[in-house]
């Protein structure tokens, strides 16, 4: 039998921007506690965005300041391209972050649920929501390429979801924890070996590893089970489908869009599976990932 534990965790203190390793964390109900506290919002469309639209967010990255308060989060200082320091209470953030991303945005801490005009999507990038989607999977990798399969994704979230920029109340696309494997990335590495393949492309919250040497996404088969992990219980959902934000150009990764295109040919556009906290607790790196039926 496989044997599993926990080799990586990672808390993204702003969507889309790059993330920080931790050796231990709280799962709550809703996720690792503090991730994806802040998002930066379009001013143009008026809309929370992410590294879907503003590739250049996946360029900087951040960092939560101690003994700090913005409400629901602490404050963050923010690493932008260039090298430059900027913190969320300095009142120049928004126009530093506007010049480094090349467009008008401000930075917002999360936001209680009720605020629903908060998370509403106000306005599009593109021309249709035809093409809002096809930019958002990057279906002009491969033409003739379909969307993915949305049909697992619950009814009423995929409702809140096409209403909102992400579910009320966080900055997540659409579930609070998100579980891959080194399986799988070796697997990736097995079909795109040209690109270089590593985990920040994927942006887990849990790194899996295993003792089997496999080379294929094992995570797929686990949904709709209950995993242990420390004190807490995940309750693993759906797959993972892929967006264009796998092929964005990271500090030490290219921009690559061979990526996309393996997992469009070999994985239905999927890698990876999202989860709910069924129990929270403490969570650490080497702990046992054991399934509890």
């Amino acid at each position: 039998m496989t044997r599993f534990n926990i080799r990586e965790i990672w808390r993204y203190p702003v969507k889309s921007m790059q993330g920080e390793r931790l050796e231990t964390c709280t799962l709550t109900i809703g996720g690792i506690a503090l991730d994806r506290g802040w998002a930066v919002r379009d001013e143009k469309t008026q809309t929370i965005r992410g590294g879907k639209w503003i590739a250049e967010l996946m360029l900087c990255s951040a960092r939560y300041v101690d003994g700090t308060t913005a409400g629901a989060v602490p404050h963050v200082e923010i690493t932008l391209p260039d090298g430059d320091l900027v913190r969320s209470d300095d009142a120049a953030v928004n126009d530093r972050l506007s010049r480094a991303l090349g467009r008008a945005v401000t930075l917002w801490p999360l936001q209680p649920a009720e605020n629903a005009d908060h998370y509403r999507i106000k306005g599009l990038m593109t021309g249709s929501m035809a093409e809002e989607m096809s930019a958002m999977f990057a279906l002009d990798l491969q033409p003739g390429q379909p969307m993915p399969d949305l049909s697992d994704i619950p009814p009423a979230l995929l409702a809140e979801v096409s209403q909102f920029a992400s579910p009320r109340g966080t900055y997540f696309d659409l579930y609070p924890v998100h579980v891959m494997t080194e399986a799988s990335l070796r697997y990736l590495r097995s079909i795109a070996p040209d690109s270089k393949i590593d985990v920040r492309r994927f942006r887990p919250n849990l790194l899996v590893a295993d003792d089997s040497g496999a080379a294929q996404p094992l995570e797929t088969g686990w949904l709709g089970r209950d995993a242990d992990i420390g004190e807490a219980r995940l309750h693993i959902a759906i797959k993972t489908m892929r967006c264009v934000m796998a092929t964005r150009e990271q500090p030490g990764l290219p921009r690559d869009g061979a990526v996309m295109r393996a997992m469009m040919r070999e994985t239905e556009q999927c890698l990876g599976v999202y989860a709910d906290v069924g129990r929270p607790g403490e969570i650490a790196v080497g702990d046992a990932l054991t399934f509890a039926d």
